[in-house]
């Protein structure tokens, strides 16, 4: 299916003439014929491209790990400052704003709550509002769809830089769709205008769209991976590998203390709808358990309809606190700029998920008890939705 992007109708709009242009992007920010939307901007006859700014990772994607900064530098060939907005500072500062006109928005997001991007839009739209500058939003597809919404909804007090407002864990929204949400709703009140795509739908998958899939951020290589990232993410918390330091982070999952068919056989017992845990040995390069042989599965969605990522994480996890109770262990702080709080419970939203694992909660009942909260946001999401 042709879905043309907000940056390629954004482009070829009047609204960036006689103006200086900011844009937020990183290597994502492509168009289908793969041209960056910061070289698009810089031959642009009637705009100037004046400031970059990179969130997390960096504009370049340079920046492997999670809460490594990166820093302020100067652009040797566009001859514009590149400022990190995953630095000493996390929203853009009035010195950064000053000699705009416009601040463009052109990420790609993969869905999920917890994703960085999304909050680092939100702290651009506060510090827009501050200084009276109109902010543009341009939309890309979710890649996982628009349709399904699914796990935890953050509890308020558990705000922090994976989790600024009340949504679900994959909230079925695209990027400018979040903006709407978080201006409007959530009353951030910049000067936004968001630019729609053509021809996507809220059921495509980004694999039924004509684009090329550029790696989101460094652990995010492929499409494949934001099928399953919106529950694996939760093992960011824990002491099992999330397979950083492979070339399958995400879709792998294992540990040091697990029999790797025992732990798969176990897992497709379950019948959990729409996947298939496929036994796997990895040893990862680099992060948790480097260079250690980890036992675990490669979670195969095979009906992504009925397949619920968030609801097979938390059955894994039972699992893998079951497979080894004196060997697994919920991860310590920091995390995201988090210093006392448990990391896990900053990715769930609430402490509330955690305990319910704990207290030996089914991964199935745990998952209907988050329903009621879904199904509020589902009402609010409504007055925001594009497509």
């Amino acid at each position: 299916m042709i879905v043309q992007l907000g940056s390629e109708r954004l482009l070829t709009s009047t609204q960036l003439d006689g103006k200086r242009v900011g844009v937020v992007c990183n290597p994502a920010s492509v168009d289908h014929e793969l041209r960056h939307i910061v070289d698009r901007l810089a031959a642009h006859p009637k705009a100037t491209l004046a400031a970059i700014f990179g969130p997390q990772h960096g504009f370049r994607s340079d920046v492997q790990d999670n809460m490594i900064e990166t820093a302020h530098v100067h652009d040797e060939i566009r001859r514009v400052p590149i400022y990190s907005l995953y630095s000493e500072t996390r929203e853009p500062t009035p010195a950064m704003l000053k000699d705009l006109d416009l601040l463009v928005i052109d990420l790609q997001d993969v869905g999920v709550r917890i994703y960085t991007y999304i909050y680092t839009m939100a702290n651009c739209l506060k510090a827009a509002r501050k200084q009276g500058l109109k902010v543009i939003v341009c939309d890309r597809p979710n890649p996982v769809g628009g349709a399904q919404v699914e796990g935890p909804v953050l509890v308020k007090g558990w705000e922090s830089f994976v989790g600024m407002y009340p949504i679900p864990m994959r909230h079925g929204l695209t990027i400018a769709e979040v903006a709407r949400l978080f201006n409007e709703h959530f009353g951030i009140g910049a000067d936004l205008d968001v630019v729609k795509m053509d021809g996507w739908r809220r059921d495509m998958y980004f694999d039924a769209t004509d684009l090329t899939w550029i790696m989101s951020s460094p652990n995010i290589p492929t499409f494949d991976t934001t099928v399953v990232y919106p529950g694996t993410v939760l093992f960011e918390g824990t002491n099992v590998s999330e397979a950083r330091g492979t070339t399958r982070p995400f879709e792998l999952v294992g540990a040091p203390w697990i029999v790797a068919e025992r732990f798969a056989d176990a897992m497709n017992r379950r019948e959990l709808p729409g996947v298939f845990f496929r036994p796997v040995v990895f040893e990862p390069t680099f992060h948790k358990h480097a260079g250690k042989a980890c036992a675990g599965v490669q979670i195969h969605p095979l009906d992504r309809q009925t397949f619920r990522p968030v609801e097979a994480a938390v059955a894994l996890i039972e699992a893998f606190r079951a497979g080894g109770p004196d060997q697994f262990r919920w991860k310590d702080p920091p995390y995201e700029y988090e210093l006392e709080k448990n990391p896990f419970d900053v990715l769930a939203g609430s402490s509330e998920l955690r305990e319910q694992i704990e207290s030996g909660v089914p991964a199935q009942e745990i998952a209907r008890s988050w329903q009621p909260s879904v199904d509020a946001f589902m009402k609010v999401r409504e007055r925001c939705l594009l497509y």
